[in-house]
């Protein structure tokens, strides 16, 4: 069953800038979507129309919901800032997300789910107290803890150091296997991606459309560094040269890639 169908035949900013033209795919329940493309190609915008923040295009955006009546999905999004109130505490800013009865009556206490992210102890804390990388597990934590149906992430962690972003990265896998919620998730790394997704989109340069969308067929949880990753990662960028800039052969020039988890 298809969760997300779009289709956008125009994105044009006020400016009169066509950003996406001709663009659509579908995602699948619980499915996890990588979206890689190069710098202004409005992997940014497309997340903002997803969920409904920007309303402004000539196409259709369509969920298929499993439940009679719910008209939309229970959407979370991670920013590539985490965005956590500074006057409030991690247990306020998590509580901030959670309808009042499940504030008085949790199903998971809020304490459970801080030891689940590797932060026990620390509710009583304000962001500016936390690492960074502290941070971005909060806000991991509030994206997961309202379940939501469908989770958009626009390159949550491009401003931490290497071994954190590893870190959160497994647990981002581990939250997700949890509550299957359907992810796109926007990078500029390859490496990440190939990391984390059952399937990566590649856009072109603006105005952007889908050039190649690939299924990654590998055991989560994976790492950057995993042997697989990264000949997988090489395979790619062999067939395909200029693949993160935008561009790629016609078929006809360069026959369809063929790796060990595509067959």
């Amino acid at each position: 069953m298809t969760f997300l169908t779009v289709d956008i035949g125009k994105k044009v900013y006020p400016n009169g800038c066509c950003a996406i033209e001709n663009l659509a795919f579908a995602a699948q329940p619980g499915e996890f979507v990588a979206i890689v493309g190069p710098s202004g190609s409005g992997k940014t915008t497309l997340l903002n129309l997803i969920a409904g923040l920007d309303r402004e295009l000539d196409g259709s955006i369509t969920f298929h919901s499993r439940q009679a009546g719910q008209s939309s999905p229970r959407t979370g999004f991670i920013f590539q800032e985490p965005r956590l109130m500074p006057w409030l505490s991690v247990q306020e800013n998590l509580e901030l997300v959670l309808a009042p009865q499940a504030r008085a009556h949790p199903v998971t206490p809020l304490q459970d789910w801080l030891a689940l992210v590797g932060l026990p102890g620390c509710s009583a804390l304000f962001p500016g107290q936390l690492s960074g990388g502290m941070q971005r597990r909060v806000a991991l934590l509030r994206a997961f803890i309202v379940e939501p149906d469908l989770l958009l992430m626009d390159e949550p962690f491009q401003s931490l150091d290497a071994p954190t972003a590893n870190q959160i990265r497994i647990l981002l896998q581990d939250l997700w296997q949890r509550t299957r919620p359907t992810v796109l998730f926007v990078t500029h790394s390859l490496r990440e991606a190939l990391s984390l997704a059952d399937r990566i989109l590649f856009l072109s340069a603006q105005p952007s459309r889908v050039i190649l969308d690939i299924p990654v067929d590998l055991p989560h949880p994976r790492t950057i560094e995993d042997l697989s990753v990264q000949k997988l990662h090489a395979s790619l960028l062999d067939q395909y040269p200029q693949l993160l800039a935008g561009q790629i052969a016609p078929s006809r020039e360069r026959p369809r890639i063929v790796h060990p988890c595509m067959r």
